[in-house]
């Protein structure tokens, strides 16, 4: 498993993600909605480790008076390929984001004692949030068929976690 750490979104964000998860599902198309842990949220991943220290929260704490951070979940994307394709929604990398993000990654790096996972690394980071997993591409038409798919959502950072993947714990960044 692995350990990362997530900005996640306001209530107004969160329910329309979530209407997007569910649209999907009620398509017959695999969604998160799916996932009915209470942990699984709509959120974008900032960075990402086989193995981060618990001391990182106190490390992480300083960067929370940077939120809220406005930001636009914009257009979906597929990632992967083959038999099945993720969907996403891009989150437009604003100056702001991209900063945060950088910030994440230095203040993360010495409790990541085998590294960030290279998808993660400032310069190769797609900010998103994951809609659907394991999605056959057949289904990729009826998928962006769901009303409001890619409608632009105004949207707002206002968390942050340290989700720990191994112990199934979300940690909260305060």
């Amino acid at each position: 498993m692995v350990h990362s750490v997530e900005a996640l979104f306001d209530v107004a964000t969160q329910t329309s993600v979530r209407g997007l998860w569910d649209g999907l599902a009620t398509a017959g198309v695999p969604s998160q909605a799916g996932h009915t842990a209470p942990s699984n949220r709509p959120h974008v991943t900032l960075t990402v480790a086989e193995q981060m220290d618990d001391a990182v929260d106190r490390a992480l704490a300083p960067l929370v008076d940077r939120l809220p951070l406005p930001c636009v979940i914009g257009a979906p994307m597929l990632f992967g390929g083959g038999r099945t394709v993720t969907l996403v929604r891009l989150v437009v990398p604003s100056a702001d984001l991209l900063a945060l993000h950088a910030d994440i990654h230095e203040v993360c790096a010495p409790y990541m004692p085998k590294g960030v996972l290279p998808h993660a690394n400032p310069g190769r980071w797609t900010p998103h949030v994951t809609l659907g997993r394991r999605i056959p591409p057949a289904l990729v038409p009826l998928a962006l068929a769901i009303p409001d798919i890619a409608r632009d959502i105004d949207a707002e950072i206002t968390a942050l976690r340290h989700w720990d993947g191994n112990a199934k714990e979300e940690h909260w960044i305060t």
